[in-house]
């Protein structure tokens, strides 16, 4: 029988806890080796029990759960889950966490005592156990020159795509800054879905627009033409972004329609779409991600004339949907993260 996957709950709120213990009751794979109510707790009970996976709330008294991730991050890197409010607040301090390595963010909501309210956490718990998180030293801070040399880069594409879409999930957010970091400000447009509930979307491109000065990063909106530069992130909620060609270019459209492989937005809606009205004009990426969703979405735009590449297995956080995507011959090259952007604009 295999070994059960070891998890530390760490949460300042007794009812929180017991919610998230019971949300793995009917889960024979994940036992609870013990709870802490602050990071102080924690840090004896890692040292004594050695879990798989901590889930660690954010907000606690004495120290937070961000200070708390960077010190497991930096001195003993162990999968983490944060479990995040869903608020802008929340949602703001879940994208820090995800860039500062948590394996992922679940969100909590402001209602969240009822009996399915960790409902989701489970699968990720049993993902996260196969994850290999690595030490991290703190990012280099970007200089004033820094910036204006990007600005100036004379990095280009080999082929002027009307196009690129970029699909995501678990491992994303790091994996989405490292693919369009590499890309200059004279870039097609480009579209990404990357699998996060509502509010966390956009504090994910407010980032991204901070950190990569060379594009201009939004949520998507309904009916916008995406201009070259230009990157629009699909917002997260009950709506699935799809692209239309309006003129020479393309325009975002949000519309209402139930999840498409368990996701809202799908990455298989963003590609199918894309496949439809930009054909061979398009480039496309899928990267780490639970699951397959993007896979099929991937094929039909390498059937259509796209040229498609996904993230490799050694550099995926999660490799569920490159994978699937590689099974299926829907990449033209599976490639390693840091190699992608200029593969992308190697391609033509």
């Amino acid at each position: 029988m295999a070994k059960s996957v070891q998890v530390l709950i760490v949460d300042d709120s007794r009812t929180i806890r017991m919610l998230i213990r019971r949300s793995f009751e009917q889960w024979p794979e994940i036992e609870v080796c013990a709870e802490a109510a602050n990071p102080i707790e924690a840090r004896d009970i890692i040292i004594k029990h050695q879990p798989d996976v901590i889930t660690l709330d954010v907000e606690m008294p004495g120290m937070n759960g961000l200070q708390f991730l960077e010190k497991i991050m930096r001195l003993r890197p162990i999968p983490v889950i944060m479990v995040s409010s869903l608020t802008q607040r929340g949602a703001d301090t879940a994208i820090t966490a995800l860039r500062m390595g948590a394996f992922e963010c679940f969100p909590k909501a402001a209602s969240c005592h009822g009996p399915d309210a960790f409902a989701g956490l489970a699968p990720l718990v049993i993902q996260a156990a196969h994850s290999h998180p690595v030490k991290r030293t703190a990012p280099p801070v970007t200089s004033t020159q820094d910036i204006q040399a990007y600005r100036h880069t004379t990095k280009k594409w080999e082929k002027r795509y009307g196009l690129v879409a970029i699909g995501s999930s678990t491992g994303g957010v790091e994996a989405l800054e490292a693919v369009v970091s590499g890309f200059p400000n004279q870039s097609p447009p480009i579209v990404i879905c990357q699998h996060m509930p509502p509010l966390f979307t956009a504090s994910l491109a407010r980032r991204l627009d901070q950190k990569i000065p060379a594009l201009s990063f939004r949520e998507a909106a309904d009916g916008e033409i995406v201009p070259p530069g230009a990157v629009r992130i699909a917002p997260g909620g009950s709506r699935h972004m799809v692209i239309e060609r309006a003129g020479g270019g393309y325009r975002t459209k949000l519309v209402e329609s139930p999840p498409v492989n368990g996701h809202c937005p799908s990455v298989d809606v963003l590609f199918m779409s894309v496949a439809k009205e930009a054909g061979s004009d398009a480039l496309g990426i899928i990267l780490t991600g639970m699951g397959q969703d993007g896979a099929e979405g991937l094929l039909a735009m390498r059937r259509a004339g796209a040229y498609t590449i996904a993230q490799d297995k050694t550099t995926a956080v999660v490799y569920g949907m490159p994978r699937v995507a590689a099974e299926i011959g829907a990449a033209c090259e599976i490639i390693p993260l840091p190699q992608i952007a200029s593969a992308a604009m190697a391609a033509h």
